[in-house]
């Protein structure tokens, strides 16, 4: 009797010991059965709170490394602008680095992985020889929704390419005044149009299922990427246009003027949003509790996560980082979720930590930023599938996003003037010449076509960045064999009337910026680009390609040109306007954007009192196709 009861007892014993080493072996967490909000509360109840100011913590690529993200339990990485593996890296090397650096998040206790973001805003453009799409103030011309979804779709494709899940993409900044050096980021200073070209969002993350829970973050798959709209909010608003500064407006104004999009992407599922370096009547967005929390977060039902920029809480003091004890304090309170620190991460986990145990920053708030960042992660796969492989190396710069690229640049152009009367058109140009001149220091120039964010944040000169068509070699691949192509990029006023020449083409424009650097006061074409049409135009028939991030001073030069058309920053693929040049296809795109006579005119805006443009807001003059479609 004895040893039956004492055998029992063993065998509930082990039994007990066998039901609590399932239940320690199984972590819910790990199982995408149970559902992501059941799979983020059993692993944020796992969390240490260093394990969750790490999942709070993105750093720069170029300070992390397998241990650091082991030891500081970072949850995310980024690429700035320029920041590669290698020059002209392959996808296969950054492949293997994000792998690298992935291992790393997963070899802690809990093995949380790690999400890389890059800025691919238009393209993957920081990688060597993938497709660069026109910059957006371009594609607000197009007014094409279905064309922004593709463009997102091919954008994310290329992205995942390289192993990075993660795009700090669409900005749907409506820039009111063409001096701000990032409005070539914007589509449109019309909202409606950058509401209808939010439909990237869809491109980049895929299509949200019907029925899907408003404010709730989506990413459909592997072939999908995170998306990020930005800035938030009012940062095309500031006064003069200059770069991060103070959006004064009511806050009637801010919610008709800035915060639509934000709807619009909200209700297409967008995982995140990140916020601006700029104010609002003062308040530093970064600091902006009611804003942030009040109207992102619990007015519109908000559910991803809220990123910084970069340094951006840094910038809440004057000067940055005077005191960055405050700055961590006042952006985490008011609810910045992920912080770009993104190099002195120690600093911020130290201090953060302090302001947590010293109740000065609650636990509830690094739940709620935690939880976010979770989900995102649980939504997109990336716990069940956090090693990135080579499968889709092949879609970098193919064929088919270049053909996209390229129609997108057809549909990005504006015809403002085309000959003299409208009784003597000048374009289309004729294919068969005896012998045409291109001109101007942004013909045979990629880099300068491009624009900013493109291979270096600041953009490039030349055409070594990487693989594209230059509008002269676009010319020259659609002209007849027969018609002979003479490029001087600077030709003297002799050289032109001695040349016999049948019309030229002339490009010029800005060369290229990114944000602070390209605030300006004057928005002139770059020298010797004025020179250039003089001594062109004044010669022989002409049309001018302006190849800038918004409207440049060009009244005084109207009456010597022919033909003048607006190429904006259209990218990699220079075939397009040659397609549209020589009548491939008509000239479609109307402005976007209000060209103005003068710069003392500014900040003018369609609608405004004073409005007297040059060209106004949705002008663009049309051709038809000399071949058909």
């Amino acid at each position: 009797m004895v040893k039956v009861v004492v055998a029992t007892q063993l065998g509930i014993l082990v039994f007990v010991l066998w039901a609590c080493f399932i239940e320690a072996d199984y972590m819910k967490y790990k199982d995408p059965k149970v559902g992501v909000e059941n799979r983020v509360k059993d692993l944020l109840s796992r969390m240490s709170l260093d394990e969750k100011i790490g999942q709070m913590v993105q750093i720069e690529r170029k300070v992390a490394s397998p241990d650091v993200m082991k030891t500081y339990f970072i949850g995310s990485l980024l690429s700035g602008g320029g920041s590669v593996p290698a020059p002209k890296a392959s996808p296969e090397a950054w492949v293997n680095m994000v792998n690298e650096f992935q291992k790393g998040a997963l070899s802690t206790r809990l093995g949380i992985p790690m999400i890389y973001g890059i800025d691919a805003v238009h393209g993957h453009n920081n990688v060597y020889n993938t497709t660069i799409f026109p910059h957006n103030v371009g594609l607000g011309v197009t007014r094409d929704p279905e064309l922004l979804k593709r463009i997102g779709a091919a954008t994310a494709l290329e992205v995942r390419a390289t192993g990075i899940p993660y795009s700090f993409a669409p900005c749907i900044a409506v820039c009111r005044d063409p001096r701000w050096g990032r409005c070539y980021e914007s589509y449109s200073e019309d909202h409606k149009i950058v509401q209808m070209l939010t439909e990237i969002i869809p491109g980049l993350q895929g299509d949200i299922p019907a029925n899907y829970p408003k404010g709730y973050p989506y990413v459909a798959g592997k072939k999908n990427v995170a998306g990020c709209a930005k800035h938030f909010v009012g940062d095309g608003g500031t006064q003069n246009g200059i770069n991060e500064n103070n959006t004064v407006i009511s806050l009637d104004e801010l919610l008709d003027i800035h915060m639509p999009a934000y709807l619009d992407a909200i209700e297409k599922g967008v995982a995140t949003v990140m916020v601006s370096y700029s104010s609002w009547n003062g308040v530093k967005l970064h600091a902006n509790r009611d804003l942030v929390t009040g109207y992102l977060k619990e007015k519109l039902k908000f559910q991803g996560f809220v990123i910084s920029d970069w340094e951006g809480i840094d910038r809440i003091t004057s000067p940055p980082h005077a005191n960055y004890f405050y700055s961590i304090q006042a952006s985490v309170n008011a609810g910045i979720d992920m912080i770009m620190i993104p190099l002195n991460y120690k600093e911020f986990i130290d201090n953060l930590k302090f302001e947590v145990t010293n109740g000065l920053v609650s636990m509830s708030r690094i739940d709620d930023a935690v939880t976010r960042i979770l989900r995102v992660k649980f939504i997109m796969g990336l716990f069940e599938t956090p090693m990135a492989d080579l499968s889709l190396t092949n879609v970098i710069g193919s064929k088919e996003h270049r053909e996209l690229a390229r129609e997108a640049v057809r549909k990005s152009l504006v015809l403002l003037k085309n000959g003299k009367s409208d009784n003597e058109p000048l374009l289309p140009l004729p294919k068969k010449a005896g012998k045409i001149l291109v001109a101007g220091s942004h013909a045979d120039n990629l880099g300068y076509q491009c624009g900013g964010w493109t291979i270096e944040w600041q953009g490039v000169s030349g055409n070594d960045l990487t693989t594209g068509t230059t509008i002269l070699n676009a010319v020259k691949n659609t002209v007849d064999p027969t018609t002979q192509v003479t490029f001087n990029e600077n030709p003297d006023p002799n050289f032109v009337k001695s040349g016999g020449f049948s019309y030229a083409i002339v490009v010029v424009g800005e060369l290229p910026y990114a944000e602070t650097f390209g605030d300006s006061n004057n928005l002139t074409i770059t020298e010797p680009g004025p020179s250039t049409i003089k001594n062109v135009c004044e010669s022989v028939k002409c049309v001018v390609v302006v190849i800038s991030g918004r409207p440049v001073v060009i009244q005084p030069y109207l009456p010597t040109i022919e033909a003048l058309v607006a190429a904006w920053l259209p990218g990699s693929e220079g075939q397009g306007v040659a397609d549209v040049l020589f009548g491939d296809y008509g000239f479609t795109g109307k402005l976007a954007r209000t060209w103005f006579k003068s710069v003392d005119q500014l900040p003018m805006n369609v609608g405004d009192s004073h409005y007297d443009p040059l060209f106004p807001f949705g002008f663009g003059l049309t051709t038809k196709s000399t071949k058909g479609y």
